[in-house]
């Protein structure tokens, strides 16, 4: 009765149309009158605590971080470097996409930048020159999947904060899986592309591809800085994320001279726009989190997967599976304040690791916002390329598939996840 309040209170509240933050916030008080809990001030206390967290700070940071590298040049230079390299290539466009995807996930942490940036960069030299609409769309939503996925990630630190995991081992243990991920999308693209008849643009001499390197070695230097800071624990995951804003505010204003200081006040504005939207949610869902404890739903759900616990494969197959059911109807942040405090003591249960658990949820939840009918970078990518959401829809299907199929290859073998996550670890 008690998980049918709490879900029956929350899916009502978003079939009215209520957004789901104030969703969460119906949820926790239908589940506190079912309690007989109900405290205004406990409700308070709650979403005030929710948000009053230091490894949280590090979300408006990144996305601060994101605004600055799209508006200050950052991004372009990146994918300038790799239509440099791979452009020359039958289908070299799509194999740019993929290597500026991987390298833009490593800059922001945030799909719907990643995602955006590229498709007003690449979406209309890809249809130049000659590729189907449809399928560059997908492939560049797709593509956007891998930004939550290899640090510095905006899920992963949601994830840490609610499930009370390392947030750097989480960072490092995902690198390898988002690259894996990337890879797919390579073979799935030379393989749509195999009997297209296009012309690609002529090799670029190693003249020009020091150039655009060297254009872009500033923009290419924040991930490695980020990552070799945490693996060496000169700074923490919030530490980083500070560290990213600065640096990339210096390159863009100094270096590149793209943004002015006029510029600066919108950018701030738009990210702290989206921060706020990003962290009311955080606060509102910890409300049913603390109610989730109290009301003792992770021992009832233990009891619903009790037939798979003496298999971790399965077990972590039925969880992935119900994540994407999940993932189809719901973004990709609530979805993590949700099902985490959930989940966790069904994992730690099972004796899975929570690390290598985290990676896998978070990329499933990725991937989720490529799934229809919700698909949030579905939407950016639609709006951003002025093209019909069927079309974009119908262009992604190849690509998730081949996302979904690498998610459960490493269900099926935890050391392509584990292994990485210890070397890089130490």
């Amino acid at each position: 009765m008690t998980i049918l309040v709490f879900v029956g209170s929350l899916l009502l509240a978003m079939a009215m149309g209520i957004p789901i933050a104030f969703a969460l916030l119906a949820s926790g008080v239908a589940l506190m009158w079912h309690l007989d809990l109900f405290d205004a001030q406990i409700l308070a206390q709650n979403v005030i605590g929710g948000a009053d967290s230091f490894p949280l700070l590090a979300v408006p940071f990144f996305m601060l971080a994101g605004e600055i590298m799209n508006v200050g040049g950052l991004s372009k230079r990146i994918v300038d470097f790799a239509l440099a390299v791979v452009g020359h290539v039958k289908g070299g466009l799509g194999y740019v996409t993929i290597m500026a995807g991987c390298l833009l996930s490593a800059l922001s942490g945030s799909a719907v930048a990643d995602a955006a940036a590229l498709t007003a960069l690449l979406l209309p030299m890809m249809v130049k020159a000659g590729h189907d609409k449809p399928r560059a769309a997908g492939l560049i939503a797709a593509t956007g999947v891998i930004g939550p996925v290899i640090p510095p990630s905006i899920g992963l630190v949601i994830f840490g904060v609610a499930a009370n995991v390392s947030i750097s081992k989480l960072f490092l243990a995902a690198i390898v899986p988002g690259l894996l991920i990337g890879a797919a999308l390579w073979l799935t693209w030379a393989w749509l592309v195999r009997r297209e008849k296009i012309v690609p643009p002529p090799r670029k001499s190693s003249a020009e591809i020091f150039v655009t390197f060297r254009k872009a070695i500033w923009a290419l230097m924040l991930p490695v800085i980020i990552l070799v800071g945490l693996r060496m624990g000169v700074f923490t995951p919030t530490e980083a994320a500070v560290v990213a804003a600065v640096y990339a505010l210096f390159v863009s204003t100094v270096i590149y001279r793209e943004i002015t200081w006029r510029d600066l006040y919108g950018i701030f504005v738009s990210a702290a726009k989206t921060s706020a939207i990003v962290m009311f949610l955080i606060a509102a869902a910890m409300v049913s989190a603390w109610l989730i404890t109290v009301a003792d739903l992770p021992s009832k759900i233990v009891g619903l997967l009790e037939p798979f616990m003496g298999n971790q494969i399965l077990l972590m197959v039925a969880i992935m599976v119900i994540v994407m059911v999940v993932g189809t109807a719901m973004d990709m942040t609530p979805t993590i304040l949700i099902l985490t405090p959930v989940l966790m003591p069904v994992v730690k249960a099972a004796g899975i690791d929570p690390v290598y658990f985290g990676v896998l949820f978070i990329i499933n939840n990725s991937i989720g916002l490529v799934t229809p009918p919700v698909g949030t970078v579905l939407n950016v990518v639609a709006g951003v390329g002025k093209i019909s959401m069927d079309d974009v829809t119908r262009g992604v299907v190849p690509f998730m598939i081949a996302e979904f199929a690498i998610l459960f290859v490493m269900v099926a073998f935890p050391q392509l996840v584990i292994a990485p996550a210890r070397w890089f670890g130490g």
